[in-house]
Order: C-alpha cells, then structure tokens, then sequence
C-alpha cells in the first residue's frame, strides 16, 4: 500500500497533462485562438475536445506545430459533443491545438447577444496519453505493475528532454564561440586596417611637407 501511493505521488508530480475549459464567441470571420503544449519529437499526443455548442455556430479545430516549417497535423471541421484526436509529433516543438467558432450564414453577426461555445480541453502528452488500463488488461498487470510502466515511460521522456536540452545547450555554446571567434578576428583586422591607415597618413604628410619645404 505504502509502495502505491508513493508512486502515484511521484506520478502525480512529474506527469505531463494541460486541461483548460474556456467560452469561444461565434461571428462569421472568427479568430483562432490556440493552446499551446510543448512535446518532445515521435512523442503521441491525444487532444480530448467538448465543445457544447448551440446550432447556430461551427466549431473548427486544427493541430499543428511551432516548428518553422509549421507543420498541421489534422484540420476537422464542425466537431460537436466529445471529440478526440491523437497524433505522433515529428519534431521537438510547441503543439497549438487551435479552435475557430464561426456563426452560420443565416444568422445576424452584430446581433447584441454573442452566440458562444464552451470548451473543455485536455492535451495528454507522452507517458499520460497512454491507455495503461488497457495494456494492464491485455498484459494481466497488476496495480503496482501498471504505475511502474508509467513510470518508467515518464522517466524515459524525463532522460529525453534532459538529452535534448544538453544537445541544445552545445549548440548554442558552439554558436556563441563561432560568435567570439569572429568578433575577435574582426577586432584584428579592424586594427590592422587603422595601423595601415595610419602608416599611409604618416607618409603622405611627410611626401607633402617635403614637396612644400616644410621639412
């Protein structure tokens, strides 16, 4: 029992879950508004969508990356009641989940009261995406059993983000001494070039004094 309930403390602790509930206001040329959730890359990633909304608007949701090459995931279009989409990432980046409500075309968009929708969102990320009741059932696991698997997948993605974040930090550390070493060769050469300069300035005032008789 002691066993059980420090682990489901330290699953608690360290797990990777974003749930958020929020009212979207319907008009015939929405905005998007996004949710953003970092992922590691080939990481799944299941995104549980409610929207409660009435029959006059349609709810579009999108998944895609902040990478550069803005990558979309899915694009579905009027989804109503509980709708749940899974996806496996292709890089490390931030993961929006964007949402645009719009209003029919029967419908008055400066009519004073604002149609909107409620949604409840939760984006499971990693090691809280996965179904363990399932593989607890099909694999005869017990309790016990079934926490250390999430464990040790959410440690798995602990040592990852720690290996990506050191690959990151060499990078970087690499790009600020390339950095340096170019400001200090620029240094050089600008120094170089006054010295030169310098030299030149000295013998053209000599060759003009001389040609005046000044010296």
């Amino acid at each position: 029992m002691r066993y059980n309930l420090v682990i489901s403390f330290i699953l608690l602790s360290i797990g990777f879950i974003n749930a958020v509930k929020f009212d979207l206001v319907a008009t015939q040329y929405p905005e998007t508004k996004c949710i953003w959730h970092y992922a590691n890359a080939n990481t799944l990633v299941v995104v549980t969508a409610n929207v409660n909304s009435g029959s006059k608007q349609r709810v579009d949701i999108e998944i895609l990356d902040g990478s550069n090459e803005k990558y979309t995931y899915l694009n579905k279009k009027d989804i109503k009641g509980e709708t749940r989409l899974a996806i496996t990432t292709h890089q490390h980046a931030d993961i929006g989940v964007c949402f645009k409500n719009y209003l029919t075309d029967h419908v008055q968009s400066h009519s004073p009261i604002k149609e909107a929708s409620t949604i409840d969102l939760d984006i499971d990320v990693g090691a809280e995406a996965i179904d363990y009741n399932a593989i607890a059932n099909q694999e005869h696991l017990s309790t016990i059993e079934t926490d250390m698997r999430k464990l040790e997948q959410m440690t798995r993605e602990i040592v990852t983000d720690m290996n990506y974040l050191k690959k990151r930090e060499e990078r970087m550390r690499d790009t600020n001494e390339s950095t340096n070493a170019r400001v200090k060769n620029f240094g050089l050469i600008t120094l170089a070039v006054l010295f030169v300069l310098g030299v030149w300035q000295v013998i053209h005032l000599r060759s003009y004094f001389r040609r005046k008789y000044l010296i």
